[in-house]
């Protein structure tokens, strides 16, 4: 018995072949780029691309300070991810945890000034890397096309709502 390919939903049909070639490039280059921004924080400074990102929040919050459940909604991990990576920065002296006067079961992630100094640090690596990395393969003109295009997947305001993942 054949399929009939036309009364398929879109959830249903298969990826083209244009359409799966976009997706797996797009994965690909992602986890590739990961790699070597975690490989060349690592190396360097002796953080992992995910400890680099909850920095990168805390210096630009107000104070250095923000509630684990805020960070946690910023930050590309998982509650109990956050929780465990915050133990690790905790104990290297890069953070502390404070309570939250207005409501005793809430905690702070503080960044401690060598947690500063260490991310003024690495994000001059960081930002060197993306250049390198990314930015430097195309051309103004393609990086505003896909600044757009990423717009249309990750909405203004949401993407407005914290520091950029690159700092």
């Amino acid at each position: 018995m054949a399929i009939d390919t036309a009364t398929k939903t879109s959830a249903e049909r298969r990826l083209g072949e244009l359409e799966l070639a976009a997706w797996r490039g797009f994965l690909q280059a992602h986890a590739v780029i990961s790699r070597r921004l975690d490989s060349s924080l690592e190396t360097r400074h002796g953080l992992s691309l995910s400890s680099y990102e909850v920095l990168l929040f805390l210096a630009g919050a107000p104070e250095g300070r923000m509630r684990m459940s805020e960070l946690a909604d910023s930050v590309l991990l998982s509650r109990s991810g956050l929780t465990r990576l915050v133990d690790r920065l905790v104990r290297d002296g890069l953070v502390e945890r404070a309570s939250c006067p207005a409501d005793k079961r809430g905690l702070y992630a503080v960044l401690t000034e060598a947690g500063r100094q260490r991310f003024e640090e690495a994000r001059r690596t960081h930002l060197a890397d993306v250049r390198e990395h990314f930015i430097s393969r195309f051309s103004e003109e393609e990086l505003a096309q896909i600044a757009s295009f990423f717009e249309r997947l990750v909405p203004a305001a949401v993407a407005e709502s914290g520091p950029r993942a690159c700092g």
